[in-house]
C-alpha cells in the first residue's frame, strides 16, 4: 500500500478521537428519612453527602474557573419516590442579586440555579429543571437542536435568599424522569449556574464550546441503586364555565373532563385527553393573508406541546391539522348558498404513548379522532336548508421508532396516516431519518428520504429526500446540503409542507469566537449561498448569498446584520394559482440590521429596520420593529412591540378571468401593535395582560395578464375591485394560581373583533374605532384544574 492508501483509515481516527476532558462523577447519596423543601438544607443528611463544585465558566469566557466569592456547592440524594437537589451559591455582592418574579418557564432577569439530568446517559436528551432566584420553576426537554419549555413536569423547589448569596432545594419524583430499570443507575448528569448581572453561566463538569455537542459534555451521577419506584399514575380533572356574548346573542357553557397520565414503566408514558378543553389557550394571530398558501398557525394546546419531541422528528407532523379546519368545501348549486361553515372539527379525544428503551430506542404513538362535522345549505328559491359533511369521522395517527447509539447519532422512522370515513381523502407518509456524528463530535452526516401517498379519487405518490454534511466544532465552522423533492410530495394532512417539485444545493461557512475578545463577548460570521432549481422547467427557483453577522457586546448589547443577494431573476411557481405557470420575480436585495440593548437594565430596548429592493418599476418593501420593555420593579412590567411593514408596487395574484391570470400592483401596508402586561403577586400567583390590534390594507393601482413566459403584460380593461382592508383585535386579561403542585386556577377575560372590507381606509384611527364598532365579541371564563397522585389516594 502507498502512503496515500493510508489517509481515508488516518481520517476516521482523527475524527473519532474523544476531545472532552475527564468526566466528573458524583455519587447520590440514600436516605430514608423525610426531606422538607423549605430552601433550608438543614437535615443532617445533607451534611454527609458528597459535594459537587469547582464550576468552570460555560460562557461568555470558556473553561475560566469560577471566582472563590462566587462558589458553588451542590448535593444530590434519593430515595424510592425522588432525587433531591441542595444546591449553596455564594456571591460576595448579595444585595445585587437579579430576582424578577416571572411566569412559569419566563426566565426574566434572574440568577438561575439549574440541573440537566438524563436518565440513560446516552448523550442525546436532557430532562432540564431550572429555578429562578425569585423562586419560579422553569423545565424542559432538551435536545442538541431545542430546548422544549412547552414540557412541563410536575417537581417541588424553594429558593431563599442568604446574606452569603442564595441557596435552591429541588425534589424530583422519578415521574418526572425518564430511565432504564436496571439496579444500578449511571446517569448524566450537570449544573449550571447563571449570574445574571454578570452575563455569566458556570457548569459542574466543563462543557467545552469548541465542541458542537453539549450533552454528551455531562457528568455522572452513580450511587441510584434498587429504588423501587412508586405507580405512575396521575389524574387531572377540569371544571370550566364560560359566558360569551356578541352583538347578536350570547351563550353559557359548562365543560369538565378528565386528563390521565400513566407510566407504563419508568421508561414510557401513556398520555390521555377525555372531552378536550382548551377554552383558554391562547388566540391565534389573525392576518391579512394574501399568499398562495394557508396561515401557519402556533400550536397552543397543552396535549399537543408536552412532550411531543419525538413526534416531531423528520417534521412531519403539523399539530394544528387535528381539530382544525375541514379538509372540505360543499358543492352547491346556483340557487344556493353556505349558511354555517364551521372553522374547526372538533376533537373527540386523543392518547399518546412514547419513552425510551434501555438499549436507547425511543417509541412514539400518537392517535386522534376528530367528530364527524356539517355545513348547512339554504336554497334560496324556497328557504329549506339541507347539512352537508365536510369532514367525516377522521382518525390521525403518528407512529416514531428513534434508535440512538454512540452517544450522539441515531436512525429514525417515522410514518403519520390519516384516515377518513367514507369516500373522502386518506394520506399516509412514511420517513427514514438519520443522524451520524463523530466521537468526538467534529463532524456530522445527516439526512432523510420520505415517501407519500395520497388516496383519493386520482391516487398519487411522492418522495424528498435530503443529505448534509457538517463540520460542527472549532472557530470555524460549514456544512453542505442537497434536497430533492418530486412534484407530487404532499404531506399535508397531517403536516405541513408548501414547496415541492424542486432540488436545491447550500453551502454554508462561519466563524466565531469562541472566548471574549477586546469589545465581544461573542462575534460570529456567517456567509451563505443557495440554488434551488424547478423540476419540471429547469427555471431557478430561488438562489441567494447571505451574509450574517451576530455578535453581543461586553455591555450585553445585541446585534445582528445581514444581506441578502439575489443577483438572477427567479421564478415563483404557486403566485398564479394554477399548476404548471410561474410569475418572473426581478433581482433584488435584502437587509436587515438588528438591536437589543442590554435586558438586564430596568428599561430596554430593541428595534429591526429592514428593506428589499427590487430591480423593477421602483418596487421596495421595508419595514420597522421596535419594541420597548420597562421592568418597574420585580413583580411588575409592560412590554410593547410595533411591526410595520410597507410593500410599495408589490405585485400579486388578484383573479381568474377570461382573459387569464390576473395580476394586481398593488401598495399594502401592515401594521401589528403588541402590548404585554405581567404583574406577579408571588411566584405562584400572576395577572397577565395580552393585547394585539393587527390592521393591514391592499390597494391595486394597475392590473396585469400573466403570459406563457412568466412575465406580465398590462390589462387595463380589468376594473374589478380587489382592495382589502383587514382589522383585528385580541384582548386577554388572565389571572393565575398555581395553588399546589400541578393544580392551577384561572379566570379569563377576553374579547375579540375581526373586520374585512373592500373599501380601503387609510386612516388609522378611524379602523381602530371600526374593530370596536363591528362585532365585539366577549367572553369570560373560569377554569379549575386539580392534580391527583394515585399514590397519595393508596396511602
Amino acid at each position: 500500500m502507498t502512503k496515500y492508501q493510508y489517509l481515508p483509515l488516518l481520517f476516521f481516527i482523527i475524527c473519532n478521537i474523544t476531545t472532552y476532558s475527564q468526566k466528573k462523577v458524583l455519587h447520590a447519596k440514600s436516605i430514608n428519612e423525610n426531606i422538607t423543601i423549605d430552601g433550608k438544607i438543614n437535615e443532617e443528611i445533607w451534611k454527609n453527602s458528597a459535594v459537587a463544585t469547582d464550576f468552570v465558566m460555560y460562557e461568555p469566557d470558556n473553561g475560566k474557573p469560577i471566582s472563590a466569592d462566587k462558589k458553588t456547592e451542590v448535593k444530590v440524594l434519593y430515595d424510592n419516590n425522588a432525587i433531591y437537589i441542595a444546591a449553596i451559591l455564594y456571591d460576595n455582592e448579595p444585595e445585587k442579586i437579579k430576582k424578577e418574579i416571572t411566569n412559569r418557564d419566563v426566565f426574566g432577569v434572574s440568577d438561575v440555579f439549574s440541573v440537566y439530568i438524563n436518565g440513560f446517559n446516552d448523550g442525546q436528551q436532557d430532562f432540564r429543571f431550572f429555578v429562578s432566584s425569585a423562586g419560579v420553576q422553569m423545565d424542559c426537554l432538551a435536545t442538541e437542536d431545542n430546548e422544549d419549555f412547552t414540557w412541563d413536569a410536575i417537581w417541588d423547589s424553594k429558593a431563599t435568599l442568604t446574606d452569603f448569596g442564595w441557596v435552591v432545594e429541588m425534589k424530583i419524583p422519578y415521574a418526572a424522569l425518564r430511565f432504564s430499570n436496571a439496579e444500578k443507575q449511571t446517569w448524566g448528569i450537570n449544573f449550571m449556574r447563571e449570574i445574571k448581572r454578570d452575563v455569566q453561566k458556570y457548569t459542574w463538569n466543563r462543557v467545552d464550546t469548541k465542541i458542537g455537542a453539549v450533552i454528551p459534555q455531562a457528568g455522572i451521577l452513580e450511587g441510584i441503586e434498587n429504588i423501587n419506584t412508586p405507580t405512575r399514575l396521575f389524574l387531572i380533572p377540569y371544571i370550566s364555565a364560560y359566558h360569551q356574548q356578541d352583538a347578536f346573542a350570547s351563550d353559557r357553557t359548562f365543560k369538565a373532563g378528565l386528563d390521565i397520565k400513566y407510566g407504563i414503566n419508568d421508561s414510557f408514558t401513556l398520555d390521555a385527553i377525555l372531552v378536550p378543553d382548551f377554552g383558554q389557550t391562547k388566540f391565534d394571530n389573525a392576518i391579512l393573508n394574501l399568499e398562495p398558501f394557508e396561515q401557519r398557525l402556533d400550536e397552543n394546546r397543552p396535549f399537543f406541546t408536552e412532550g411531543t419531541d419525538l413526534f416531531n422528528k423528520g417534521g412531519l407532523f403539523y399539530s394544528r391539522r387535528i381539530g382544525g379546519a375541514p379538509s372540505t368545501e360543499p358543492q352547491i348549486a346556483d340557487n344556493e348558498e353556505i349558511t354555517n361553515y364551521p372553522s374547526s372539527v372538533k376533537l373527540i379525544n386523543a392518547v399518546k404513548v412514547s419513552g425510551r428503551t434501555e438499549k436507547g430506542l425511543g417509541i412514539g404513538f400518537l392517535n386522534a379522532i376528530t367528530k364527524k362535522t356539517f355545513a348547512t345549505i339554504r336554497n334560496n328559491d324556497t328557504n329549506e336548508t339541507r347539512k352537508e359533511v365536510i369532514e367525516p369521522l377522521t382518525n390521525y395517527n403518528v407512529l416514531v421508532f428513534d434508535q440512538r447509539f454512540n452517544q450522539n447519532s441515531s436512525v429514525s422512522f417515522v410514518n403519520t396516516n390519516t384516515t377518513r370515513n367514507g369516500e373522502f381523502r386518506d394520506a399516509n407518509v412514511s420517513a427514514l431519518l438519520f443522524d451520524l456524528n463523530t466521537k468526538a463530535n467534529t463532524y456530522s452526516l445527516f439526512g432523510d428520504f420520505k415517501y407519500s401517498s395520497i388516496n383519493t379519487i386520482e391516487d398519487y405518490t411522492g418522495f424528498k429526500t435530503a443529505l448534509t454534511f457538517a463540520k460542527t466544532s472549532g472557530k470555524y465552522r460549514y456544512y453542505v446540503s442537497g434536497k430533492y423533492l418530486s412534484r407530487d410530495y404532499d404531506i399535508n394532512d397531517l403536516g405541513i409542507i408548501f414547496y415541492t417539485n424542486y432540488h436545491s444545493a447550500l453551502a454554508n461557512a462561519s466563524y466565531r469566537i469562541l472566548n471574549p475578545i477586546k469589545y465581544f463577548n461573542t462575534f460570529k460570521v456567517e456567509q451563505e449561498l443557495n440554488l434551488e432549481i424547478q423540476n419540471t422547467t429547469g427555471k431557478l427557483q430561488e438562489g441567494w448569498y447571505k451574509t450574517v453577522i451576530k455578535a453581543r457586546s461586553r455591555g450585553n448589547n445585541y446585534f445582528e446584520l445581514a444581506l441578502v443577494i439575489i443577483p438572477s431573476e427567479t421564478f415563483d411557481f404557486y403566485e398564479p394559482r394554477e399548476n404548471g405557470r410561474y410569475l418572473q420575480i426581478p433581482r433584488r436585495i435584502a437587509s436587515y440590521f438588528g438591536t437589543e440593548f442590554n435586558s438586564n437594565n430596568a428599561f430596554t430596548f430593541d428595534f429591526t429596520p429592514s428593506f428589499t429592493l427590487f430591480d423593477q418599476d421602483g418596487r421596495i418593501t421595508y419595514g420597522l420593529a421596535l419594541g420597548p420593555k420597562y421592568r418597574f420593579n420585580d413583580k411588575f412590567s409592560l412590554s410593547y412591540i410595533l411591526d410595520y411593514t410597507n410593500k410599495k408596487n408589490d405585485i400579486g395574484w388578484a383573479a381568474f378571468d377570461k382573459a387569464g391570470i390576473i395580476f394586481g400592483e398593488r401598495n399594502r401596508e401592515i401594521l401589528q401593535n403588541d402590548l404585554t402586561g405581567k404583574y406577579a403577586l408571588n411566584n405562584k400567583m400572576t395577572i397577565n395582560l395580552t393585547a394585539r390590534y393587527y390592521w393591514s390594507y391592499s390597494q391595486n393601482h394597475e392590473f396585469f395578464t400573466l403570459q406563457n413566459d412568466g412575465y406580465l403584460i398590462p390589462n387595463p380593461n380589468y376594473i374589478k375591485n380587489k382592495d382589502r382592508n383587514f382589522n383585528s383585535w385580541n384582548f386577554d386579561l388572565s389571572y393565575s394560581w398555581w395553588f399546589a403542585p400541578g393544580s392551577e386556577i384561572s379566570f379569563l377575560y377576553r374579547n375579540y373583533s375581526l373586520e374585512r372590507a373592500s373599501t380601503v381606509e387609510k386612516n388609522l384611527s378611524t379602523n381602530f374605532k371600526s374593530v370596536f364598532n363591528g362585532n365585539l365579541t366577549n367572553v369570560v371564563s373560569v377554569s379549575l384544574r386539580y392534580f391527583i397522585d394515585y399514590n397519595v389516594i393508596k396511602n
